[in-house]
C-alpha cells in the first residue's frame, strides 16, 4: 500500500493533489485533461456532425500509461446490456489504474437530460415537461432517481442540466431546456441538480452561456444578446444552480457572444464564473469545441493554440476525447508558447474533483459499484412510477371550452394522426432510443413505451376507437386525408394526436440541430387538422412536440386542446388518463403558445416596445400565454392580503411603502370548489411601471403548485424581498431602485388575480452575488 501523502485520506483534499501533481510528469499531467470516446465510431453515420473528424485514432494501451481523465459515454454510444456494460466499465478502470504509475481512474461521464442515456435506462419527460409541472420537489426525486442508476453502474458525471433560457421557439434544442422565464428555469433546474448530487453524481450545468440566444435560432450560430439580456436572462440560472444546487461542473457553450467563442473566454469562464460567483468545480468543453476553436470559429491557427485559449480562458477537460489536449499541448508547453502554470491549474481542479469522488483513495475500486453482482434494473417500478407523475402533472389542458373533455368511456372514436401509434412519439433526443437506438434498428427498444393510441383503449375498454395516420409527420403527402376525414366523420369526437418526430441534426423536427423557419405544424399536419375540424366532428387535439406550436388558425374551432412536451415513455398513459378523465390536467405552460407562426422571435420577456401597438402591424400577442393550464375542477383564490416591514397590511388600492432592502408578504387561500380532486399553480409576477432601463412588462418571481381536494383549502404565503426587483443598471451593476412595483398574483402572465402595489423608499442598493434569488412561499391547510 502507497504511504505517499496524497494517498492519505485524512489529509486536506488540497494537500492531496498538490503532493501528487509534485510527483506527475507534463505528460501525466495532461492526460488528466482530456477524456477518450472509445466506444465512438470513425465511420459510418456517428451521433453529431464533425465526430468521424474530431475521433482521431489512438493506441488505448499507450494511452493509458499516462492515466486518463474521463472516459466518454460507455453506455451513451451503442445498445448495451446494463450488467454487461458495469462490468465492462469496471473492468476499462482496472485497466486504466493499473496501466499508470499512480494507480488512478478515470471519471466516467454520461449523457442525463431526460433520463439516463443508456438501453434499458427510464426514458423521463424531457425537460420542457418538467417545466410544465411547477413542481421542483417532484423534479428532484426524478434526478435521485436517475443519479442512483448512473452511480450504480460507475458513472460519476452527468452532463445535464440544460439552464439555456428560450429566447426563439423555433431552436431545435427547446425540448431540452425547462423554458421561457429564468426564475421557473432557474427553480426546476436547482431541484434537478440537487438530485442528482445527492446520489454523488457530479452534475454539469449547460449551456454556459447564451447558447439559446443565437441569431435566427439556427444551432451554434452567433449570440445577439446584449449586456442586460444576458445578465438578467441569460446568467441567474446557472448562479442559482450553483449557489443553492452545488452543481460541480459547468460545461461551456458553442457559441460565440460579440465575436468571442465561449470556449475562449476568460472573462466568463474565469472572471465571472470563479472570481465573482466563487466556482471551485470543473469546467468541461461542450463535445468538439476546443478543437472548434480552429476549425469552426477560426480564431486559432492549430489545434496547439486552440488549446492555449480554451486552457487560459478555464476550460479544464476537453471532451469526447483528446484532440487539442494530448501531445499538441505537451509540445507548446516545452517550447514555451503555454505556461505550465495553465495545465497545472486545471488539472489541479480536476485532481481535487477525483479526490472528492474517492477516486485518488486506495480502496477506489472496492468502494465502486459490484459489476458481478448480477442483473441491473435501470427501468424499475419506481422509476416508472415517478415517470408516470411527471408525466401526468406535466401535461396541459389548453383549452374545453364546450367539456368535450373527459371524454365519454362509451363514444365513438376516430383517433387520426402520425403520433398516435408510434412510441417514439412520447421521447425526446436525448431519450436513448432516439438518441442512439434508431442507429441500431436491430435492437429492441430496451423498455416498454405504451403508444397513445393503445393506452387510450386501455383507458377506455367500452370505446369503439378506430385510427388512421392521415398523413407522416414530416412529410409533404396528403393521400391519407381521405380515409381520416371518414373516420372522423364516422365518429362522436375526434382525436387528432399531431406533433414532432425528434431527432438530431436534421433526422426530426425537434431535437438538437432541427431548427425551423416557422412556427407551422411539422409537414401537412396543418392541412389534415383543418380537414378534421372540417368535418363538424368535435376535434380534440393533442400535441406531442418539443416546441410549441401557432395554433390559432384553430381558436375556436377545437373541441379541446392538449399540450404535452415529449412526456417520456409513462408518457402514452398519462395522457390518455387526461383524456379519459382518470388524470385531471394541472400543467401550465412553460412557454407561450403563439397565435401565428411568424413574426418571431418571441417570449413573454418584453418590455413595451416588445408587446402589441400601432407602431408595428404585426401582433406577438401569444394565443396562449406563459403559465396558462386549465383544470376539470374550478378554484377560487380568496382573502388576499399583504404585511409590509412594518406589519401594515395592503391589498387592492393600497400602497405600501418599503425599503430598498425590504420584504413584503403576500397570502391568499387557494379553495376547490369543484367536485374532484386537482392541483393549481399560483403565480407570483412582479411588474416595474418606471426604471432606469427598460423592463419586461412582467417577469415571473414566484410560484407555488398546490394540491386539493374537492372543498379543501390552503393558505399559501409569498415571501417577497426587494432584492427580486434588481436588474442591471445604467452602471452595468445590479441594482434595486426606489420606486412603484407592483405584485401580481395571476394564474398566467396575462391573468391577473390580486395586485399588491408597493413603493419602494431610499436609496439605489447595488446588490451581489449574497442577494435573494428565490421567493420562498409557505403553504398551510385553511379550516
Amino acid at each position: 500500500m502507497s504511504t505517499a501523502p496524497w494517498r492519505d485520506p485524512a489529509l486536506p483534499a488540497a494537500a492531496r493533489v498538490d503532493d501528487l501533481l509534485s510527483r506527475m510528469t507534463l505528460q501525466e499531467k495532461t492526460a488528466q485533461l482530456y477524456g477518450v470516446w472509445v466506444g465512438a465510431a470513425t465511420d459510418g453515420d456517428g451521433v453529431a456532425p464533425h465526430q468521424q473528424a474530431m475521433n482521431t485514432d489512438c493506441d488505448w494501451e499507450e494511452l493509458i500509461t499516462l492515466g486518463l481523465g474521463q472516459l466518454t459515454r460507455s453506455f451513451g454510444t451503442a445498445p448495451v446490456d446494463p450488467a454487461l456494460g458495469a462490468q465492462a466499465l469496471a473492468l476499462a478502470q482496472r485497466r486504466i489504474a493499473e496501466a499508470g504509475r499512480f494507480g488512478i481512474p478515470a471519471v466516467a461521464h454520461e449523457e442525463c437530460l431526460a433520463g439516463f442515456t443508456a438501453w434499458g435506462a427510464t426514458a423521463y419527460p424531457v425537460p420542457l415537461a418538467w417545466g410544465a409541472t411547477f413542481d421542483p420537489g417532484l423534479v428532484e426525486e426524478m434526478a435521485a432517481r436517475i443519479g442512483r442508476d448512473m452511480r450504480s453502474v460507475g458513472v460519476h458525471q452527468g452532463l445535464a442540466p440544460v439552464l439555456d433560457v428560450v429566447r426563439d421557439p423555433r431552436w431545435g434544442r427547446v425540448e431540452e431546456t425547462i423554458g421561457e422565464d429564468p426564475y421557473l428555469v432557474g427553480t426546476i433546474g436547482t431541484a434537478y441538480v440537487r438530485g442528482l448530487e445527492s446520489a454523488g453524481v457530479v452534475a454539469t450545468l449547460k449551456h454556459f452561456a447564451g447558447y439559446a440566444s443565437s441569431a435566427g435560432a439556427r444551432n451554434l450560430a452567433p449570440v445577439r444578446a446584449g449586456t442586460r439580456e444576458f445578465a438578467d436572462i441569460t446568467l441567474p440560472p446557472f448562479e442559482m444552480a450553483l449557489r443553492e444546487g452545488g452543481a460541480r461542473s459547468v460545461m461551456a457553450a458553442y457559441t460565440e457572444t460579440d465575436g468571442v467563442p465561449a470556449s475562449a473566454d476568460p472573462r466568463l469562464l474565469t472572471g465571472l464564473l470563479r472570481e465573482e460567483w466563487g466556482f471551485t468545480g470543473t469546467v468541461v468543453a461542450d463535445y468538439f469545441a476546443v478543437d472548434f476553436l480552429q476549425t469552426l470559429h477560426r480564431v486559432a491557427a492549430d489545434p496547439a493554440q486552440s488549446a492555449a485559449l480554451a486552457l487560459e480562458a478555464g476550460i479544464d477537460v476537453e471532451l469526447p476525447t483528446v484532440k487539442c489536449y494530448g501531445n499538441d499541448l505537451v509540445d507548446a508547453v516545452r517550447t514555451g508558447k503555454v505556461p505550465e502554470s495553465l495545465v497545472d491549474r486545471a488539472a489541479r481542479r480536476v485532481l481535487l474533483q477525483k479526490c472528492e469522488l474517492g477516486l485518488l483513495d486506495e480502496d477506489w475500486d472496492r468502494r465502486a459499484p459490484d459489476a458481478a453482482a448480477g442483473p441491473v434494473d435501470l427501468d424499475s417500478p419506481a422509476n416508472r412510477a415517478v415517470a408516470r407523475r411527471l408525466a401526468e402533472e406535466s401535461v396541459v389542458l389548453l383549452a374545453n371550452p364546450d367539456g368535450v373533455l373527459p371524454l365519454a368511456p362509451d363514444t365513438r372514436i376516430a383517433v387520426v394522426g402520425p403520433r398516435a401509434a408510434d412510441a417514439l412519439a412520447m421521447l425526446g433526443c436525448y431519450s436513448f432510443p432516439s438518441h442512439v437506438g434508431t442507429l441500431h434498428p436491430e435492437m429492441e427498444t430496451g423498455i416498454e413505451i405504451p403508444t397513445l393510441l393503445d393506452a387510450l383503449r386501455g383507458e377506455l375498454p367500452d370505446a369503439k376507437v378506430t385510427f388512421t395516420e392521415g398523413c407522416e409527420v414530416s412529410g409533404s403527402s396528403t393521400s391519407g386525408f381521405e380515409e381520416a376525414v371518414t373516420r372522423a366523420s364516422e365518429a362522436d369526437v375526434c382525436v387528432a394526436v399531431l406533433g414532432d418526430r425528434s431527432g438530431l441534426f436534421g433526422r426530426g423536427t425537434s431535437g438538437e440541430g432541427c431548427d425551423v423557419a416557422d412556427l407551422e405544424l411539422p409537414g401537412v399536419q396543418g392541412g389534415l387538422l383543418d380537414a378534421l375540424v372540417a368535418t363538424g366532428v368535435p376535434v380534440v387535439l393533442v400535441l406531442l412536440t418539443g416546441r410549441p406550436y401557432a395554433l390559432g388558425r384553430w381558436d375556436g374551432r377545437l373541441g379541446a386542446a392538449v399540450q404535452a412536451f415529449f412526456p417520456g415513455e409513462e408518457g402514452g398513459p398519462a395522457v390518455a388518463g387526461v383524456l379519459s378523465g382518470r388524470v385531471n390536467p394541472s400543467g401550465r405552460l412553460p412557454v407561450s403558445v403563439p397565435r401565428g407562426p411568424g413574426g418571431q422571435p418571441w417570449t413573454y420577456l418584453q418590455p413595451p416596445l416588445g408587446l402589441a401597438g400601432e407602431v408595428s402591424s404585426l401582433d406577438p400577442t401569444p394565443l396562449y400565454a406563459f403559465g396558462h393550464g386549465g383544470s376539470y375542477t374550478t378554484f377560487v383564490w380568496e382573502d388576499f392580503s399583504g404585511f409590509g416591514d412594518s406589519g401594515d397590511c395592503g391589498a387592492g388600492n393600497d400602497v405600501i411603502e418599503i425599503g430598498t432592502d425590504g420584504a413584503y408578504d403576500l397570502s391568499l387561500t387557494v379553495r376547490n370548489t369543484g367536485g374532484r380532486e386537482g392541483a393549481d399553480v399560483v403565480q407570483l409576477y412582479l411588474h416595474d411601471p418606471v426604471a432606469s432601463v427598460t423592463r419586461p412588462d412582467v417577469r415571473l418571481v414566484g410560484y407555488q403548485r398546490v394540491h386539493l381536494a374537492p372543498g379543501e383549502a390552503k393558505r399559501i404565503t409569498f415571501r417577497f424581498h426587494a432584492d427580486l426587483s434588481a436588474f442591471t443598471g445604467l452602471s452595468g451593476r445590479r441594482v434595486v431602485e426606489p420606486g412603484a412595483l407592483e405584485l401580481r398574483l395571476a394564474a398566467s402572465a396575462t391573468e391577473v388575480r390580486h395586485t399588491a402595489r408597493l413603493t419602494l423608499t431610499g436609496p439605489v442598493r447595488t446588490v451581489g452575488t449574497d442577494r435573494r434569488l428565490r421567493c420562498p412561499t409557505e403553504v398551510r391547510p385553511e379550516g
